[in-house]
């Protein structure tokens, strides 16, 4: 890896970046959030993402964007939380003309499973592990022997009826006003039949619920291990950055 890139993070309600020094998975100053326009439309939120990267005087650096929709060959085959416009949307190259310059694409939960493959709680683990992001929804990044398996997904897994992101999203916990105990339950359920699924050799949950672990992980009764994430509100920065400049060999193509 190059040892600086600029990650940017682009979420329902916020966009976020930073330079990012890659031998430590350390942001170099402080971020710059500038709240997602709406309607979020392609153009709009690209000609954010090229403010937040000219208010740093470095910005000569390659540039990582994550975004919460499925990419694959430099389009978004999806969009969750972010206008329906990003669907089959050539916003690779949308983006990289609106900033000016080359830049790679990545979905934003495949981001923050890159970020902990790195630097955190997935860093140096064999075998499959499976990252979740817990927030307005549910991301997911899978990780085999170190590579990452992009597009995964895992939130829309079909539980009792609803994709699980429905019942079970931190967003949801807050809405409902659930105790953690209630909450537990229903992740009790979603990572059991993420086992049963796929056997995996350990789960890394991220997202802002990862504040507080041990609210929730004790109550849960898995066989697999399940960790917090390190890298909590800057992975999504920290990973579109790495992946920015990483290579077929650390990371499957997911983008431009």
């Amino acid at each position: 890896m190059s040892a600086f890139a600029f990650g940017i993070d682009i979420g329902g309600s916020g966009i976020k970046g930073a330079p990012v020094n890659l031998d430590t998975g350390e942001l170099t100053a402080e971020r710059v959030r500038i709240p997602t326009p709406q309607p979020s439309t392609p153009k709009a939120v690209a000609k954010v993402a090229a403010q937040i990267l000219s208010s740093f005087t470095d910005n000569d650096l390659e540039v990582g964007i994550a975004l919460p929709c499925v990419v694959s060959a430099g389009m978004t085959r999806s969009a969750a939380n972010i206008d329906k416009k990003w669907i089959n949307y050539p916003a690779a190259d949308v983006l990289a003309d609106v900033l000016g310059r080359p830049i790679s694409l990545i979905n934003d939960a495949d981001a923050a499973g890159l970020a902990e493959l790195y630097y955190g709680s997935a860093k140096d683990k064999s075998g499959l592990v499976i990252v979740t992001t817990l927030g307005t929804g549910i991301g997911s990044a899978m990780i085999y022997n170190g590579v990452l398996i992009p597009n995964s997904e895992l939130g829309h897994v079909e539980i009792d009826g609803f994709a699980a992101e429905k019942r079970a999203a931190a967003g949801v916990r807050t809405r409902e006003d659930l105790t953690w105990e209630a909450y537990a339950k229903r992740l009790q359920k979603y990572y059991r039949t993420l086992e049963s699924l796929f056997s995996p050799d350990l789960f890394v949950v991220g997202g802002g619920v990862s504040r507080n672990p041990d609210k929730f992980l004790p109550l849960l009764s898995l066989n697999t291990p399940i960790v917090p994430a390190r890298l909590r509100n800057s992975a999504g920065i920290v990973g579109a950055a790495a992946y920015s400049v990483s290579t077929p060999t650390t990371a499957i193509s997911a983008g431009a």
